[in-house]
C-alpha cells in the first residue's frame, strides 16, 4: 500500500494511482482514532471541492468515521476549504477534511486536515495522524449502510457554504459593495469558489465558472502563466474595475488591474497593510513566510508594526493567529487571513477586504498600489519551478548547506540567510532564494529586483549555476 505522507499543505496523490478509496479509508481510519482520543464532541465536518471524485472520496471518510461513532457533517456539495475550516468552528466540531488537491493538475486528489480552531492542523497533530495510518484498509466498506446512519444523525448532510455566508454577512456591507458600482470580473478556474462569488456578485463577469474536473488541462493555479486568457478578457473590455482569481479550493487568490496586469501575493499583502494598518489605524502583527517580498518589514515598519518571518506554509501563521493579534497574515503563493477572522487563508474573505478598502477610498486598484510604491518603492518578484529526480535536488540542497556562493553569474553575493530555504542577498533590494517544494518533486528559485529584466536575470543566472554545479558532482 501507499506510504501516505502530509507535506506543507497536506497529503496528494494521483488518481487511481495511489488515491485509491482504500488510501483515502487509511487516512480517514486514522483521523478517526485521533477524533476519538480527544475530550469533547467527537465530530468531523468534512467537505471536498470540484476535482473527480470528490464526492465519493467525500462519503468514503464520512462512511468510516461513523464506524468508531463520530457524528459527520459532510457537505451535500462541493465547498472551498476556508468554508470547511469555518465550519469546524461554527459547529464545535473536532476537526475539519477537505478532499482537495489545491491547485494541482487535474489527475491529482488529496486530503487537507483542519484543526478544531478552523485552520491548518498543526505540524505535531499530522505527525500523530500519520504514525496512525493503518499498513492496509481492513474495512468492508460496501456494507457500510449509508441510510442507516443518515436516520441516526451519524451523518448530518450540512450546508456548509450557507453557515460561511452568514458569517461574511456580519462582517461585510454586501449591499454598500454592491452599489459601489465597482465592475468586477472572476475567474473560478473551475473551482470551488464559483458558487459563492456568483451569490455575493450576480452582476459580475464570471470566467471558467462550472464544474470540469479536467480544468481543461490548466492547473487551477491563480499563478500569471494560467490566467493569460482572464487578463487579456479584462483588458479588452475596459470596463473591468477588478478582476479576482483563486485557484481550486478557494483558499488563494491573485488580482487583475483594469489594463490586465497581473497583481502578484506580494502586492496584495501590502495592500493589506496598507488599509488595515495606514487608513484603518489598527495594530497587530505582519505575519509572512522567508519567501515572500523584503518590502513587507519597510511597509509594516511604517506604520511601527513588527514582521514576523516564517517556514512557508499556511500553518506556520495560522499557529501565531491563534496566540497574537495578528493584522494580516500572508504567503508567496497567495493565501492570506485578516485580523477578525479565522487563522485559515481564504480567498473571498480577501476580495471583500480589497473591495471594501477600494470602495471606501473611492479609488481605483491602480492609484492604491502607487500609494505602496510611493512608500516601498517599485520591484518585481519572479519564481521559476524545475521538475528534476529528488536525487539532484537534494544534491543541490546539500551544497547550498555546506558551501557558500560568493555569486551567481554577474551577481555577487552580500550576505545569505538560511532558515526555510537559502536566500543569497545581492544588495538591500534583490535578492535569490532556494528551495524544495514541500508537495512536490520541484526545485524553486524565487527573485525579486527592481526591474523584470534584473528579476529574470537573476532568476537565470541562478539556475545556471546551480546547474553546472550539480553537473560537475554528479560527473
Amino acid at each position: 500500500m501507499a506510504d501516505i505522507k502530509f507535506g506543507t499543505d497536506g497529503w496528494r496523490a494521483v488518481i487511481a494511482e495511489s488515491f485509491t478509496v482504500d488510501n483515502v479509508a487509511r487516512v480517514a481510519w486514522a483521523v478517526a482514532r485521533w477524533v476519538g482520543g480527544k475530550e469533547g464532541e467527537d465530530s468531523v465536518v468534512v467537505g471536498y471541492d470540484t476535482r473527480f471524485g470528490g464526492k465519493m472520496f467525500a462519503e468514503t471518510v464520512a462512511k468510516v468515521l461513523t464506524i468508531k461513532g463520530i457524528r459527520v457533517y459532510l457537505s451535500p456539495d462541493f465547498v472551498t476549504a476556508p468554508m470547511v475550516s469555518y465550519g469546524v468552528v461554527a459547529l464545535k466540531a473536532r476537526a475539519g477534511i477537505v478532499i482537495t488537491a489545491s491547485h494541482n493538475p487535474a489527475q491529482y486528489n488529496g486530503i487537507k486536515l483542519k484543526g478544531p480552531h478552523g485552520g491548518p492542523l498543526d505540524n505535531q497533530e499530522t505527525r500523530i495522524i500519520e504514525n496512525l495510518i493503518p499498513e492496509e484498509n481492513e474495512l468492508s466498506l460496501a456494507t457500510i449502510r449509508w441510510d442507516s446512519s443518515l436516520q441516526k444523525d451519524k451523518i448530518i448532510y450540512t450546508d456548509l457554504e450557507q453557515i460561511y455566508l452568514e458569517n461574511i454577512q456580519t462582517h461585510f456591507d454586501l449591499e454598500t459593495l454592491r452599489k459601489s458600482g465597482l465592475k468586477l470580473a472572476f475567474d473560478a478556474m473551475y473551482g470551488a469558489s464559483q458558487n459563492i462569488i456568483q451569490r455575493l456578485f450576480p452582476e459580475a463577469r464570471f470566467f471558467h465558472c462550472m464544474v470540469n474536473p479536467t480544468f481543461f488541462n490548466i492547473p487551477p493555479e491563480p499563478d500569471r502563466p494560467y490566467l493569460m486568457e482572464f487578463s487579456e478578457a479584462i483588458r479588452k473590455s475596459g470596463k473591468i474595475d477588478l478582476g479576482i482569481a483563486m485557484d481550486g479550493d478557494g483558499d488563494r487568490i491573485a488580482l487583475i488591474d483594469p489594463e490586465g496586469n497581473y497583481i502578484d501575493s506580494h502586492h496584495i499583502i501590502l495592500l493589506l497593510i496598507l488599509y488595515l494598518a495606514g487608513y484603518k489605524k489598527l495594530k497587530g502583527k505582519v505575519v509572512t513566510g522567508f519567501s515572500s517580498t523584503i518590502e513587507v518589514e519597510k511597509l509594516a515598519g511604517r506604520y511601527g508594526l513588527e514582521t514576523v518571518r516564517v517556514p512557508i506554509g499556511f500553518k506556520e501563521i495560522s499557529a501565531i493567529m491563534r496566540k497574537e493579534t495578528v493584522l494580516v497574515g500572508g504567503e508567496e503563493s497567495g493565501g492570506f487571513s485578516v485580523v477578525s477572522h479565522i487563522p485559515e487563508r481564504d480567498g473571498v474573505w480577501v476580495t471583500l477586504t480589497i473591495m471594501q478598502f477600494m470602495e471606501e477610498t473611492g479609488k481605483g486598484i491602480g492609484e492604491l498600489l502607487k500609494e505602496v510604491e510611493a512608500i516601498t518603492g517599485p520591484f518585481v518578484f519572479g519564481r521559476a519551478d524545475f521538475k528534476m529526480a529528488q536525487e539532484q535536488i537534494q544534491r543541490i540542497l546539500k551544497k547550498c548547506r555546506t558551501e557558500s556562493f560568493a555569486r551567481f553569474g554577474d551577481f555577487q553575493v552580500s550576505h545569505e540567510v538560511a532558515f526555510d530555504g537559502f536566500k543569497y542577498f545581492f544588495n538591500d533590494h534583490e535578492w535569490l532564494m532556494i528551495r524544495s517544494s514541500g508537495t512536490e518533486y520541484l526545485l524553486r528559485l524565487y527573485a525579486e529586483a527592481e526591474t523584470q529584466e534584473r528579476m529574470e536575470s537573476i532568476l537565470k543566472a541562478g539556475y545556471h549555476t546551480l546547474m553546472a554545479d550539480s553537473d560537475s558532482e554528479k560527473s
